[in-house]
């Protein structure tokens, strides 16, 4: 495989070439890197998704929120396309997950059925393992503490449960859960779940299951980790359900994509939602979420737009800007810096990766564009 070297456009207009040429992966654990970091660098990084090898493309983030290509890396995996899909081929947020603290990086392998963990150096990226997902079409993980949760989304689904132990993953005896869902291998995109996550105080784990049920699925999570035989299910308020994240208060904060809509729940002791609110954008197909400073950006697949939200003082949601950013065609997932300071967008329809500064108020302004990103890679972490 072959990539063309990534070309940026700033916001200046100012068309500037990147030093980094990225080529093709020389197998798991080999990369090709551009030597500009040290241990302390921050970093991008972006999933392929790439049926014939799964890759992970890393970027050396500047202060000022730019980015410049450091490296490809193997995962030793396949990526995979859900059935139907066009610009996402994981259909999911948090197919490429940062845990302890930053030191390690978690990728889906969706085509092959495993997990791969790197160990991070800045912007360098080293196998350390690569572990079975526990069931088909792993597309989404997330950490509590040293518990990793596995979400596949081929066939009936599954949660899969894992502990880090010494920088492995290990799976825990007992700690798989069926979702019961209807669908095929690869996952249709509208129906396979879409993604999974622990609530902040961990007591919790929660599933999307966007058009095979129309709910939010929540198994209680016991102070070793076990899980409960059986999830809540509450139907969302919208249909389609994809992704989600929490505010500060620990409230649900999920996107529908149905009506492009933002809705807050809260988590009660049994694993049940209460709704707080829902309110659309009025573009189309909201389907991921990151959060920064009290302000909820949502992608818009089929508008190719981000919109920003907030919350009452009662954690009901309300538009601030139907259209903060416009990025490109095929708006898929985004990442946050850890500072707050950047939201970096991909548009799988388009190839490119936009940048965008937080100010005061949620305001977004364009950083630059990054273009020749691989069409349809899903799957970003920022450290």
């Amino acid at each position: 495989m072959n990539l063309h070297p990534p070309i940026r456009l700033a916001a200046s207009a100012t068309l500037v070439v990147s030093l980094g040429v990225l080529t093709g992966a020389l197998g798991a654990g080999a990369a090709s890197v551009h030597h500009d970091d040290d241990a302390g660098t921050h970093a991008l990084f972006v999933e392929t998704d790439a049926s014939s090898a799964n890759t992970v493309i890393s970027y050396t983030r500047a202060i000022d929120g730019t980015i410049s290509y450091a490296g490809t890396f193997a995962t030793g995996g396949l990526g995979a396309k859900a059935a139907n899909a066009v610009a996402d081929p994981l259909a999911s947020q948090d197919g490429l997950t940062l845990i302890d603290g930053g030191r390690e990086l978690l990728a889906a392998n969706p085509g092959s059925d495993t997990v791969t963990v790197f160990a991070v150096d800045g912007t360098q990226l080293r196998v350390l393992q690569q572990v079975p997902s526990g069931g088909e079409f792993p597309d989404s993980i997330a950490a509590h503490g040293q518990l990793i949760a596995v979400l596949n989304a081929g066939g009936a689904g599954s949660v899969d449960e894992f502990s880090q132990v010494g920088g492995h993953l290990v799976a825990l005896p007992g700690e798989s859960r069926p979702l019961g869902l209807s669908n095929t291998n690869p996952p249709d995109f509208v129906h396979g779940p879409g993604e999974v996550g622990y609530t902040p105080d961990g007591r919790h784990l929660v599933v999307t299951t966007k058009s095979s049920t129309n709910a939010y699925d929540v198994f209680s999570v016991s102070p070793s980790g076990a899980l409960g035989a059986a999830p809540v299910a509450t139907p969302a308020d919208n249909a389609v359900p994809f992704a989600f994240s929490f505010d500060a208060q620990g409230n649900l904060v999920g996107v529908e994509a149905s009506t492009s809509s933002l809705s807050t729940y809260r988590v009660n002791n049994d694993g049940s939602l209460t709704s707080l609110g829902t309110v659309s954008d009025g573009a189309k197909a909201l389907c991921w979420i990151s959060i920064a400073n009290g302000y909820f950006f949502g992608d818009n697949a089929g508008s190719g737009t981000v919109s920003s939200f907030t919350e009452a003082a009662g954690g009901a949601p309300f538009v601030l800007n139907a259209t903060a950013a416009s990025a490109h065609a095929g708006t898929t997932d985004s990442a946050v810096s850890p500072d707050g300071g950047f939201l970096y967008v991909e548009s799988g329809g388009a190839g490119t990766l936009d940048v965008f500064a937080i100010g005061s108020g949620g305001v977004l302004t364009p950083v630059e564009t990054v273009f020749n990103v691989p069409v349809a890679a899903e799957g970003i972490a920022a450290s």
